[in-house]
């Protein structure tokens, strides 16, 4: 077994240690037909061919950068929670990332970085250094491939240049959280590097956020739900059969397409492929998943706006009550109108903010210090270099 394969075997253990095969379903060999035909909108049951009258299907609206202003975007798009997708973004504000994200540029630049690509039983990440993921992306055939799904190569010298390849794209100029600083706000960006057939369940994106996501190489399939739509239907858990896997190419091969004959008359849904250069947005509260149709190469981030503030702020303040509270004294700061719609929002529901109590003694920095250095230590004991412990999550 070679190197790339000890590491990648490894990981994925960590990752799924309850799966002891990770191609049983065939989805790259017996099954490989089935997952390309998701390379094509089909108005025509996936299976018999039969064209369905009450296709449910939707497709977003897609639009220019060039011919967009922030204005219009935020009327109607931003404003109206309505989801697309931008053309162009990266070619029209220059990005480096056009010429410098391909597979043969990453693993030169960044071969040694350790990048977060899943998480054990117990929320520690799990890493594996680019030049052994890249090596796996080429030869795997798990149904659901390890994903690099890291948000902390801005935290390392050897791959913090990943921000210089890009830049938010200026239809999204707001990013409310910025005011909390970066060491206290959740993770917000994500550098995004996927095998075929892997990607994300159906989920909602933390903390009411909305979220931005620019795709370099390869194509990206996606589903949304509008916020409201049955948790149990959009999970697929009402169609899952006995026995059957809940990863995303288990879901947009098997289970949407039950989805679409039982629920097609009752509920809406968006569906679309995304190319390069083109960015997917999407707002706070949808309902959305992802499959990677190729290897894939994007960046992604969450944010909050003018626009999305309400349902951020009513999710941070129970979710992040301690960070509520900061975020609140800089909003008032900077800006008073949205510390005014919080304190309006705050009595309307009648919600009291987190306050410490006076007669609990207050850690000490020793004391957090000493903390994690022992978490870190118990996770050191079971890891080598290509895992390290964190007691954070993103999603």
């Amino acid at each position: 077994m070679r190197t790339w394969e000890r590491r990648m075997d490894k990981a994925k253990k960590g990752h799924r240690p309850s799966l002891k095969n990770w191609s049983r379903d065939g989805f790259a060999t017996t099954r490989r037909e089935e997952f390309h035909r998701l390379r094509q909108l089909r108005k025509e049951n996936e299976f018999t061919g039969v064209v369905n009258q009450n296709y449910p299907i939707q497709e977003v609206e897609r639009l220019d950068i060039r011919r967009t202003s922030v204005d219009e975007f935020r009327q109607r798009f931003e404003n109206q929670y309505l989801p697309c997708v931008i053309r162009g973004v990266p070619h029209a504000e220059q990005w480096s990332a056009v010429e410098n994200w391909n597979m043969r540029s990453l693993r030169r630049r960044y071969k040694n970085h350790l990048f977060k690509c899943g998480e054990d039983d117990d929320g520690y990440k799990i890493k594996i250094k680019l030049r052994y993921f890249v090596e796996y992306m080429k030869h795997n055939q798990d149904d659901s491939p390890l994903y690099i799904f890291d948000a902390n190569y801005d935290e390392y010298d050897d791959s913090k240049a990943i921000l210089s390849d890009y830049a938010v794209p200026s239809l999204f100029p707001e990013d409310l959280f910025s005011l909390i600083g970066e060491k206290r706000r959740p993770p917000y960006r994500w550098f995004l590097l996927g095998p075929e057939r892997s990607g994300t369940e159906v989920h909602i994106d933390p903390l009411g956020t909305s979220a931005w996501n620019t795709l370099l190489v390869g194509r990206k399939r996606w589903v949304l739900f509008p916020p409201g739509t049955p948790r149990d239907i959009v999970k697929g858990k009402t169609v899952m059969q006995p026995g059957e896997d809940d990863e995303a190419v288990n879901f947009f091969v098997d289970h949407l397409p039950r989805i679409r004959e039982r629920y097609g008359g009752e509920i809406a849904m968006y569906e679309f492929i995304q190319y390069p250069g083109e960015t997917v947005f999407v707002p706070g509260g949808w309902w959305h998943g992802v499959i990677n149709l190729d290897d894939t190469i994007a960046i992604t981030q969450n944010y909050c706006s003018s626009a999305n503030f309400d349902r951020v702020w009513k999710s941070t303040r129970s979710g992040r009550k301690k960070m509520a509270v900061s975020w609140l004294k800089r909003l008032r700061i900077h800006r008073p109108d949205l510390a005014s719609r919080a304190d309006a929002l705050n009595q309307q529901d009648n919600f009291e903010m987190y306050h410490r109590d006076p007669n609990k003694p207050k850690k000490s920095k020793k004391d957090k210090k000493r903390k994690k250095e022992a978490s870190m230590t118990a996770a050191a004991a079971s890891s080598d270099d290509d895992s390290d412990s964190d007691d954070s999550s993103s999603s």
